[in-house]
């Protein structure tokens, strides 16, 4: 008999092998990032969680949220690593949940590849399963799709969608915000995941810096700096909920900070931020100082070292900043909320940054 020389989807690309490997690769990691409610294994068609968990709500609200990481994962690319990519889209997603006041209850995670590398699809796996762990939620299930042609071998993008709940009668938003209230900045990690087509085109296209480059502002390789993972607050908001009364959150991601707290300030209210109430990190003003960026440009694109803002009343203040410092989160009375005038925007950043 002739060798089959028909066309098969190994031939196309795309191989199923490597992923069935993958998959057993990954099991170790999802079991960690687990939940009492979490049905089954890995392996079903769909993750199944126990809903019967929310009958100690009176009128349980659920809350969706979806994120990637953007261009970050290129950074995570070129340097090889890929297991701390992970925290990021973890961060992304359950900081957005939690600004309601949500619980995190669990994650789905989306990995598509150019060709799938079992270890490689297994470390990034093992980063959300970690971040998982930190947000204090479960990871149920996932897709790792491999597309030959449309992606290179060593290209992959990821995203994940994320499950959480808070009782109606709890939820946070622009409703409960007063004048009067204080805002507490809470600091980033660093960049975060938002901006990363700025400082790509900055540091790799105009000042040609290579990532292992050591710089000295940051006390690292420049690739280390910029792999620092999203820090996960969700864990560290739901302390604040439980110990004081809080107004709102928001979550600092891509618009900056006015742009995100303006999220949650009514229409007939005003917040105004101090910028000399903290330094942000190095990394902020070497991008702006090598690109030539304007502040305000900076400021729409980057966190400035501000990742989570909590609106409190004035009387918790000091319950939320022992709170936070507890549990080993830099905090600090950045502004406050006051009446808007006729023409003042939602947000106003004043002053100059300390440092």
């Amino acid at each position: 008999m002739s060798e089959n020389t028909g066309a098969s989807y190994a031939t196309a690309g795309v191989d199923i092998e490597a992923g069935d490997r993958a998959v057993e690769l990954m099991k170790e990691w999802v079991g960690k990032a687990t939940r009492p409610e979490v049905v089954g294994g890995l392996g079903g068609f769909a993750g199944l969680f126990d809903a019967s968990a929310l009958k100690r709500y009176e009128r349980p609200l659920l809350a969706s949220a979806t994120d990637g990481v953007g261009t970050k994962v290129d950074v995570a690319r070129r340097m090889g690593v890929y297991d701390t990519i992970g925290h990021d889209l973890v961060g992304m997603v359950v900081d957005d949940l939690v600004v309601c006041g949500a619980e995190p209850l669990f994650m789905t995670d989306y990995i598509c590849v150019g060709k799938v590398f079992p270890d490689r699809v297994a470390a990034i796996v093992k980063g959300i399963a970690e971040g998982c762990v930190l947000a204090g939620c479960a990871l149920v299930g996932g897709e790792t799709a491999e597309h030959p042609g449309l992606l290179g071998e060593d290209e992959f993008d990821v995203a994940g969608a994320g499950t959480g709940v808070v009782e109606a009668d709890r939820l946070l938003g622009a409703d409960r915000i007063r004048k009067g209230d204080v805002v507490i900045a809470m600091a980033s990690s660093g960049l975060h995941s938002n901006g990363y087509s700025l400082v790509r085109h900055v540091l790799f296209d105009r000042a040609g810096w290579a990532l292992d480059r050591e710089v000295p502002e940051f006390g690292r390789t420049l690739g280390e700096e910029l792999l620092e993972p999203t820090r996960i607050y969700s864990l560290d908001c739901l302390a604040l909920t439980r110990t004081t009364e809080v107004h709102g959150f928001s979550h600092v991601t891509g618009g900056g900070l006015a742009n995100n707290l303006a999220r949650v300030v009514p229409d007939h209210l005003h917040a105004t931020v101090d910028r000399s109430t903290w330094t942000p990190g190095a990394v902020f003003g070497t991008v702006g100082e090598l690109g030539g960026v304007e502040r305000l440009e900076l400021e729409k694109t980057l966190n400035m070292g501000v990742g989570m803002v909590a609106v409190v009343p004035q009387g918790s203040v000091d319950v939320a900043l022992t709170t936070l410092a507890d549990r080993g989160l830099d905090a600090w009375v950045a502004g406050g909320i006051v009446e808007r005038g006729e023409h003042a925007e939602a947000v106003e950043l004043t002053g100059d940054y300390a440092g």
